[in-house]
């Protein structure tokens, strides 16, 4: 009897060794890989999460593959219960575009349990195995800090618009920035950096109406994303400190900034590639289907720089 209690004891300990095993998504292989995709969205779709969207989702449906979408409206909790449900549903894989990189760990770990691979883009995730796949959000900074390093005179005086510093995005565009231009041209001065970015035209208008007073020569404008450049520049145009040749440098490529730059206003943005990431997204959902899990970490997909000489390509 004895005996008999210790194998069965022996057999559940490597029942349990196999059930804890079996679609554990670090083991790179996939639970369901005929399934469907799964897409879960932060809000509503525009701009580049549409661009995603749509490049993804139309490969999906010229290859027979359902795809199925969910947005939470900006809400966490919401799309904390999305993402638990898609796992549920069994699908190949979600696609997540996070509303809070922090709350949705749970989820992601879940899926990791259940063997259904994450791939994460457009935000941050803090926790969990994915796959990101997002533009070289440093390489912005890089391109704005190049362009003004080659084109600013000596001794020239720049201001810098913050994007939001608690975000990758914010972080590195600026990292990137002082890198190609400050740490190369010690002639050029860093007037201000804002400590408030909250990536809003609004934003922009304010930080440069203060600046205006505090500084006699500004030659330079190089912003977190294209809103606040705009918001500056309008800002200089009002007070009538603009002049042809100052250099206001985006992100984004948003329509009012490309009409800008056609003007020959604002110098320069910087496109994220929404087309060369979805292609990465959908090439690793291909392997996905294949039974193979992605290798965890980031892909980088490079950004594209827009000044005057190839704006009309993008309009």
């Amino acid at each position: 009897m004895r005996n008999l209690n210790k194998l069965m004891l022996m057999s559940l300990a490597l029942l349990a060794l196999l059930v804890g095993g079996c679609g554990d998504n670090a083991s790179g292989k996939v639970s369901y890989p005929d399934g469907k995709i799964s897409w879960a969205a932060h809000s509503a779709l525009s701009g580049v999460p549409k661009e995603l969207h749509d490049g993804i989702q139309a490969r999906a449906a010229a290859d027979g593959i359902q795809f199925d979408a969910q947005n939470a409206g900006d809400n966490a909790n919401l799309q904390l219960d999305q993402v638990n449900q898609m796992v549920d549903e069994k699908p190949s894989v979600i696609v997540l575009l996070a509303m809070s990189g922090d709350s949705i760990i749970p989820a992601v770990e879940k899926a990791n349990k259940a063997g259904v691979p994450v791939i994460a883009t457009n935000r941050d995730v803090n926790g969990g195995i994915f796959t990101n796949v997002i533009n070289d959000e440093k390489q912005a900074g890089q391109l704005q800090g190049a362009y003004m390093a080659a084109h600013l005179p000596q001794n020239a005086k720049v201001v810098y618009l913050s994007g939001e510093m608690s975000i990758s995005a914010g972080r590195l565009r600026w990292e990137g920035f002082k890198e190609a231009l400050l740490d190369k041209r010690p002639d050029v001065q860093l007037l201000a950096k804002s400590s408030t970015g909250d990536w809003t035209y609004a934003n922009g208008v304010k930080n440069m109406t203060l600046w205006m007073q505090m500084f006699p020569q500004i030659d330079g404008v190089a912003s977190g994303n294209d809103n606040m450049a705009l918001g500056a520049l309008q800002a200089m145009k009002a007070a009538g400190r603009y002049q042809p040749g100052m250099i206001f440098c985006g992100v984004d490529a948003g329509e009012d900034a490309l009409a800008s730059i056609e003007a020959g206003e604002m110098t320069l943005t910087v496109k994220q590639d929404a087309k060369g990431i979805a292609d990465t997204i959908y090439e690793l959902i291909k392997e996905i289907r294949k039974g193979n899990a992605p290798e965890p970490g980031e892909k980088l997909v490079p950004m594209i720089e827009v000044t005057k000489a190839n704006v009309a390509k993008y309009k």
